[in-house]
């Protein structure tokens, strides 16, 4: 295995120099299931665990070793090795933990593109697209709309022009796995050395798109409902898949909820549009909720404004949850406010 096909470039063999020392090899996570993984180094495939020390030292479990990441391993038998440090990762695509706890869960790491591949039949969805895209910005990756299955849209160029009214800088294009030609728009994005992820829903015809940009079949594909135009989790685990000409792609399973991960910072990226009008605004302090002459309220639709109000609100959360300082100070304000009303309830009380 070349690793420099797969994105090992002098920074990343730099990063790995003082593990190359201890007699360590350089691999990549293919697989990462619990506690067990699949790494691609240039000794071949090895099937791996973290190492005891790894594991205390690591203390929350989104750091761990993740598909994509460049990890030091340790050789203990044949095709065998223990994983002892995780290199510093250039990007991380995340998302919430599901449960009550504010915990991160990695989806994969060291993207260089994302795929924010949607469906145009019945499961298209634009404000599951700006919760993607708030995503991919916070995960240092650069981010490109795949509209798959083209095919099956009555009027594409509609599609095309509101998907392209929220993705601002993202590039969009269409793709349509049935056609000789039908994934074309994708080859810009794929090479030697890059490293492209797909997410999407279930039933967006990612491992179709994978097993077309392979040119072999080697991940299952079903297909979609037709009440609702929604598919079943074909791909089951996320995976990493060298390229024939070089590079990798990422699959992953579908993920129709995909809770918040992304600071304040990263939802204005995602809504720049929206930063550039409330700038016009006739007053500083407009709240964009219908003062005269508000620019936001001519210029982004009601529903978009409702998105980015109700992102920003899960961001603001997030970090109040997730910084103990900032929820401390949030937690005596609230005391203070609570203590501001006992005592003016007394002083009405007594009046």
């Amino acid at each position: 295995m070349q690793l420099d096909s797969l994105g090992a470039d002098a920074v990343i063999r730099g990063a790995f120099q003082k593990f190359n020392e201890q007699g360590l090899v350089l691999a990549r996570v293919a697989t990462a299931q619990r506690d067990h993984y699949r790494l691609f180094s240039e000794r071949g495939e090895l099937a791996a665990e973290p190492s005891g020390a790894l594991s205390y030292r690591t203390p929350h479990r989104a750091d761990m070793p993740a598909v994509g990441d460049w990890v030091a391993a340790r050789e203990v038998g044949s095709g065998e090795a223990i994983v002892e440090a995780v290199l510093p990762r250039r990007t991380c695509f995340s998302r919430r933990a599901a449960g009550t706890r504010e915990e991160q869960q990695t989806i994969a790491a060291n993207i260089d593109t994302v795929f924010l591949v949607c469906g145009l039949d019945g499961d298209f969805n634009l404000r599951r697209l700006e919760r993607y895209l708030a995503l991919a910005a916070e995960s240092g990756a650069a981010a490109v709309v795949v509209l798959n299955k083209s095919d099956l849209c009555a009027d594409l160029a509609w599609r095309i022009s509101e998907t392209q009214a929220v993705a601002n800088d993202a590039p969009v294009i269409t793709a349509n796995t049935r056609a000789p030609d039908g994934l074309a728009g994708l080859a810009a994005f794929l090479g030697f050395g890059r490293t492209v992820a797909l997410l999407g829903s279930s039933g967006v015809g990612k491992s179709s798109m994978v097993n077309r940009i392979l040119g072999e079949e080697l991940l299952r594909t079903n297909e979609v409902r037709e009440s609702d135009s929604r598919g079943r989790h074909t791909t089951t685990h996320r995976e990493l898949i060298p390229l024939p000409q070089g590079g990798a792609l990422i699959d992953t399973p579908g993920m129709r909820e995909l809770q918040l991960w992304a600071s304040e910072e990263s939802i204005e990226d995602a809504f720049a549009d929206i930063a550039a009008a409330a700038a016009r605004c006739r007053f500083r302090n407009c709240t964009h909720t219908g003062e005269p002459d508000c620019a936001v309220a001519g210029a982004i639709a009601p529903e978009r404004w409702e998105s980015y109000r109700k992102l920003l609100g899960e961001a603001r959360r997030h970090e109040l949850m997730t910084d103990a300082v900032a929820a401390q100070a949030h937690k005596r304000r609230l005391k203070q406010v609570h203590k501001a009303y006992r005592n003016f309830d007394k002083s009405k009380r007594w009046t």
